[in-house]
Order: structure tokens, then C-alpha cells, then sequence
């Protein structure tokens, strides 16, 4: 079992790591060359600056035991048809059940924005989000190990 990181945008790198090293997890933190990242313990993989190129890289490093954390619904999507655990950075776990809701949701987000219009902006990150992503993530990598 690994944690692999669409790591450009990500708030929670120190948090993913501090639970990597309790149970000796590796961690791939991706990253594109506008980026750069050294926390002294992730493997870190630089791709080029082209559109998707963190995700694709992502999703081709990727293996049924691991875990992705990724803000991209289509990132988690593939991840879970390839039978990992994804979740954001909020602790939200992806799964068969509510992906279809957020990618129609970012879809029209999208259809929304391209006509001109504005999307709700999200509040300010807090500690109460970064401690609700490690419960999250360590309760996932605790039933990982217990075989669930």
C-alpha cells in the first residue's frame, strides 16, 4: 500500500506524511515542473506543465492497493475503477456511490462558468479541515491494514 498525491494544489502534504511515517507508508507526491517539493521523505515526481500530465502519470503509477488523494473527481474516478481508495483533502472518501453526483456537479459548474456566470466561493481553509482529513485518512489506512 502506497499514497500517491496530485500534490500541486494540495493543503494537507505535512498531514499525509506525518501519517505516512507512523505506519512506514511510502508516499509519491506528483508534482509539474511550476512546483517544486522536498519534505525529506516523499519519493517526488516531476512531470511537464501539460494539461493532465500529473493525473495521467498518477493514474498509470497506480495499483489496487493504494491510496490516491486528489481535489480532481476525475483523477478519483479513475482511481477507483482501477480498485484504489481516493479521497480529497477534506476527508471526503470517493466511491461508487457519490461519484456520479460530483462529476455531474462539476459539470455544471462548468457549463455554468463558460456562460459567464459565478460558482459559490469556498470558504477558507482551517485546522478543523486538516484534522478532519487525517482522521479520515488514518481510519482508511488502519482498515487497509486489517484487510477491510
Amino acid at each position: 500500500m502506497r499514497i500517491l498525491v496530485d500534490a500541486d494544489a494540495c493543503p494537507v502534504k505535512e498531514q499525509i506524511v506525518r501519517i505516512a511515517k507512523k505506519y512506514s507508508l511510502p508516499v509519491i507526491m506528483l508534482i509539474d515542473t511550476s512546483h517544486i517539493l522536498d519534505d525529506g521523505y516523499s519519493t517526488v515526481i516531476t512531470v511537464d506543465k501539460a494539461r493532465d500530465s500529473v493525473d495521467i502519470k498518477l493514474i498509470n503509477l497506480l495499483s489496487p492497493e493504494d491510496i490516491v488523494v486528489t481535489q480532481d473527481y476525475g483523477v478519483a474516478a479513475m482511481a477507483l475503477g482501477k480498485g484504489a481508495h481516493a479521497l480529497n483533502q477534506n476527508g471526503l472518501l470517493y466511491s461508487a456511490d457519490n461519484m456520479d453526483r460530483l462529476l455531474f456537479e462539476r459539470f455544471l459548474g462548468q457549463k455554468v462558468r463558460r456562460a459567464g456566470g459565478r460558482t459559490a466561493n469556498t470558504k477558507k481553509r482551517g485546522k478543523e479541515e486538516n484534522e478532519a482529513f487525517s482522521v479520515i485518512l488514518e481510519k482508511l489506512i488502519l482498515n487497509k491494514l486489517e484487510g477491510n
